[in-house]
């Protein structure tokens, strides 16, 4: 039989850990729990977690830090979880590491929607036939998960392929913020341009040459992108 989608669920709280870890056991999903940053990644070691869902304040090491050190070793899909709904915790935590971005309250039916597009993107759960493509400067490799720019490889989070993969699948094209968020993060997160701000910057400074004069990754103003692979 399949091995279950391994769920690691980091957050202090109890009542919160219980409602995930029944609403999450009666999906199919193997759930562990930790209280905190330092127990999540001793218990990632073991449990090797296809997705982590974090809650951002908690004791001992909190959950931006989380997503830093989770980086530096695992490109694991991270949701992160939190009453904090400024842009800038948003912000923060997507600049650590993070994939996606829930605040509490949440519905189940929406964090479980959430997880569901995770894993499918996820390289560690998706399965899809090998497909690799050359366009311009970029040597894109879908079922590795891997890109190379002018001869030089590139390691992304998962977002930031998934970001990548579809600028690269409409090139020279203006894609709008909204078709951006839409086919990335789904249709719940079309109003929310600061996940494209940050994600964006992070392409850049990645695949650019000179992020501070971008060639590949082009702003139109008001509107959206431009990916120009190159010649």
């Amino acid at each position: 039989m399949p091995t279950r989608p391994h769920i690691l669920v980091v957050d202090d709280e109890p009542q919160i850990t219980r409602v995930l870890r029944t609403s999450l056991n009666a999906q199919g999903y193997e759930i562990r729990v930790a209280n905190d940053g330092e127990s999540a990644l001793e218990i990632a070691k073991d449990f090797a977690p296809d997705l982590v869902i974090t809650d951002l304040a908690m004791p001992n090491m909190n959950g931006i830090e989380l997503c830093r050190r989770l980086r530096q070793t695992s490109q694991v899909p991270i949701l992160v979880l939190s009453v904090r709904g400024e842009e800038r915790s948003k912000i923060e935590a997507l600049d650590s590491g993070a994939d996606d971005y829930v605040t509490k309250p949440f519905s189940t039916g929406e964090l479980l929607a959430r997880i569901r597009a995770a894993l499918r993107r996820s390289p560690q759960v998706a399965s899809p036939a090998p497909t690799k493509f050359v366009l311009g400067d970029f040597h894109i490799d879908l079922d590795g998960h891997a890109v190379s720019v002018a001869g030089r490889d590139v390691r992304l989070t998962p977002k930031e392929f998934d970001v990548l993969v579809y600028m690269a699948q409409h090139p020279r094209k203006v894609l709008t913020h909204r078709s951006l968020l839409n086919a990335v993060w789904g249709a719940n997160s079309v109003e929310q341009n600061e996940y494209l701000r940050v994600f964006v910057g992070q392409l850049r400074k990645k695949l650019e040459p000179d992020a501070g004069a971008p060639r590949y990754i082009l702003t139109e103003p008001w509107v959206g992108y431009r990916f120009e692979p190159g010649d």
